[in-house]
């Protein structure tokens, strides 16, 4: 019969079973990681907080960023060298579009920092304090350093200087933390800093925390480990610059040589004012010694920043424990405005010099006022050189 030839199939191997399932599997992973991945964009786009899940896929998330912060660093340093973590300062260039956006040519004064309420409500979840995000864009830090003065020293300009580092995040106002808002708290403060990564770190200047008394044990409660810069210039040029300010906010004061003496007659300084108190910087640095070791405190030299900026910058970079990058090739000198410019800024392609409110032309002062205030000065001046183990050359 014909029926009999038929003959009967062999049941299929253990082998194609096998791999039947793996296909199976490996499909439904699949589906499994694009539904993470969708879930994750919607969250991101919405005002939810992140979910676990996206959290899951936020490896992917990283390296992706990793790569693309990799080769925005490469093309801004023209293919040189990676910082010594093998990332990129900035996670994404909208970050650095932003920065770039601050108005260079506000004055100081002109750029307020943000109430309060404001700033605690939009606090970090606590599951991301002092973490990476979950897509990798760093998280809020305190301050590791700070650049505490002086005021009319030349605080600006190394600031904006350093920005150019790629391992440094700085906030482009002044906090004023430690002498004015220290009552809005540490978690106000944080909310201030900007998103640092891994081995970034964070910055922020503010002059008059050298000659307030209350800063040094307010900082150190905050961390003894924080580096501290002070910018500090000729004591009695910085009084003329400081005047020179305060009169081109207010027209109307007193002369620079009536403010200077309590009497005019003897020759006795006023020390109570202001502009001459700064100056005498081995007094406002004892305070500053019996909270923080000398080697925790580094003394830049205004002059030397305007003649020599790369020389100056590559001290602040060791000391902040971080490779020279910011050398002669960022700098040019202006010789309109009298002190070095960035041939490129911080988030820009342009080159960049501060604002019309630095380098202001100085009033005539008598020279027999400026000899008498070089006098006064010429002690604490000697005392500050033996401290720091640094001759400024002020009393030449």
């Amino acid at each position: 019969m014909a029926f009999s030839r038929i003959t009967k199939l062999d049941p299929p191997s253990r082998g194609i079973f096998r791999k039947a399932v793996v296909m199976l599997c490996s499909l439904l992973a699949s589906f499994f990681l694009l539904h993470l991945l969708t879930e994750s964009c919607t969250t991101t786009t919405g005002n939810s907080p992140p979910r676990g899940s996206s959290s899951r896929a936020a490896g992917l998330f990283e390296d992706l960023s990793s790569l693309r912060t990799k080769r925005l660093v490469y093309e801004w340093t023209g293919g040189s060298e990676l910082n010594r973590y093998g990332t990129a300062a900035r996670t994404s260039q909208v970050l650095a579009d932003e920065r770039a956006t601050q108005d260079s040519e506000l004055p100081e004064e002109a750029l307020v920092l943000p109430p309060p309420d404001l700033v605690v409500s939009r606090r970090v979840s606590p599951r991301f304090a002092g973490k990476v995000s979950p897509l990798g864009e760093g998280s809020k830090k305190l301050p590791q350093a700070l650049i505490i003065g002086v005021k009319k020293g030349g605080t600006r300009a190394l600031l904006e200087f350093l920005r150019v580092h790629p391992d440094i995040r700085a906030v482009g106002a002044e906090p004023h933390f430690f002498d004015r808002n220290y009552h809005n708290g540490l978690e106000w403060y944080r909310e201030l800093m900007p998103k640092t990564l891994e081995g970034q770190i964070t910055m922020e200047k503010t002059p008059s925390y050298f000659v307030t008394r209350e800063a040094p044990a307010r900082i150190s409660a905050m961390s003894r480990n924080t580096k501290l810069i002070v910018v500090v210039r000729d004591p009695v040029t910085r009084a003329i610059s400081d005047y020179t300010q305060t009169l081109s906010k207010k027209p109307d004061i007193p002369s620079f040589e009536s403010l200077t003496f309590k009497n005019r007659t003897t020759g006795l300084i006023d020390t109570s004012w202001s502009a001459i108190q700064i100056g005498i910087y081995a007094k406002h640095l004892d305070n500053w010694l019996q909270y923080f070791p000398m080697e925790q405190i580094l003394f830049v030299s205004g002059e030397r920043l305007i003649s020599d900026p790369a020389g100056e910058l590559g001290r602040v970079q060791d000391f902040l424990g971080l490779k020279r990058i910011i050398t002669d090739k960022h700098f040019y000198f202006n010789q309109t405005k009298g002190f070095p410019c960035l041939k490129k800024a911080e988030g820009s392609s342009k080159p960049h010099c501060l604002g019309k409110t630095k380098g202001r032309t100085h009033p005539n002062i008598d020279p027999e006022v400026v000899q008498r205030l070089r006098d006064f000065y010429r002690p604490f001046n000697m005392k500050f050189y033996q401290m720091t183990g640094r001759f400024f050359g002020w009393d030449d």
